[in-house]
């Protein structure tokens, strides 16, 4: 990937409909395998409808960027501003709810500079610190996390359907 093909912007209310497709589709192939069929419909039919991404884009505290490679949506990350959890210590925290790369750009540095464009982001925002929860059985992203600075702080759950799961809680200071 050249990086002059790589476009990183935040999202609008234009981008409803790409963005649920999109985020549908990188949940399901990253989780599919190791959660049960029912449980996973039922998330993301609530999580990414295109009436929920239009709620999610339309909040203020709120923002979402897309990272699109010749003008096709490759990844995705949402940032709240000023979201709190207990084992985060900060003055001003900021959470970086959702973060994906399509698998077809795993390991060729998109997910690098999608992450880097959060930081500004979260930096532009006044946080000083940077959140967010990962599923504990999900390794790779954990080890991507922490190589861009997290460390596990706390836990947290997470209800996938009726199965209910448990994150790690990292944070980063900014």
């Amino acid at each position: 990937m050249t990086t002059d093909a790589l476009v990183i912007r935040h999202a609008t209310l234009n981008d409803v409909t790409a963005l649920s497709t999109f985020a549908r589709r990188a949940f399901h192939e990253t989780f599919a395998a190791d959660n049960d069929p029912a449980d996973m419909a039922q998330y993301l039919a609530e999580a990414f409808s295109p009436g929920k991404q239009e709620a999610e884009l339309g909040n203020a505290r709120r923002t979402c960027l897309l990272a699109e490679v010749n003008g096709v949506l490759a990844g995705y990350a949402c940032v709240m501003d000023g979201a709190a959890h207990e084992a985060v210590t900060a003055s001003h925290p900021v959470e970086l709810e959702r973060f994906y790369v399509d698998q077809r750009w795993h390991g060729r540095g998109m997910a690098a500079q999608l992450m880097d464009a959060v930081l500004r982001v979260a930096r532009g925002l006044d946080g000083d610190a940077l959140w967010l929860g990962v599923w504990e059985r999900n390794a790779k992203a954990i080890r991507f996390y922490e190589k861009h600075g997290f460390e596990r702080v706390g836990a947290q759950t997470f209800r996938l359907g009726s199965d209910v799961q448990h994150d790690d809680v990292m944070r980063r200071p900014l």
